[in-house]
């Protein structure tokens, strides 16, 4: 039995316009004896792109545990889930490139997505988005609010 917490996490990112305004979100929820607690979290950056706000969303979501955990990571985007199981150990061997000998996008998030992952144990698994599922629906929410919020202020 782990000694680290186990800790659910959701994440999601939006984009209004790919690149444009966009928003990203995660939700945490920490079971323990006598039930559980959540954690949500948003932000937005002005000229990005959907797959940047996915990534901030699982980047934010690990960043926001205060200590070493057992993740069970949960998102809607192909992108982050195959990056996490399958990409990201041959783009570090070999110096952040791809199959294709052309440099790996979004690398600078990678890379520090990747930092989170060394402190935590994270199974990632795909989630079909707009499809009911309630978390997903939550943080989809929150950061297609946020990306709204953000192209309000531009």
């Amino acid at each position: 039995m782990s000694a680290r917490p186990m800790v659910e996490l959701y994440c999601d990112g939006a984009c209004l316009g790919n690149p444009g305004p966009g928003g990203w979100a995660f939700l945490l929820r920490v079971r323990a004896q006598g039930g559980s607690r959540e954690k949500e979290g948003v932000g937005s950056e002005a000229e990005t792109t959907n797959n940047r706000m996915e990534l901030m969303g699982a980047i934010e979501g690990l960043k926001a545990l205060t200590k070493p955990c057992e993740v069970a990571l949960f998102c809607d985007s192909q992108y982050v889930v195959k990056g996490i199981q399958s990409w990201l150990e041959g783009w570090k061997r070999a110096g952040w490139r791809k199959a294709d000998k052309q440099p790996v996008m979004n690398a600078d998030l990678w890379q520090e997505l990747d930092k989170m992952l060394q402190k935590h144990r994270v199974e990632a698994a795909w989630v079909r988005g707009h499809a009911g599922h309630p978390e997903n629906e939550r943080v989809d929410d929150l950061a297609r609010e946020a990306a709204k919020k953000q192209m309000a202020r531009d």
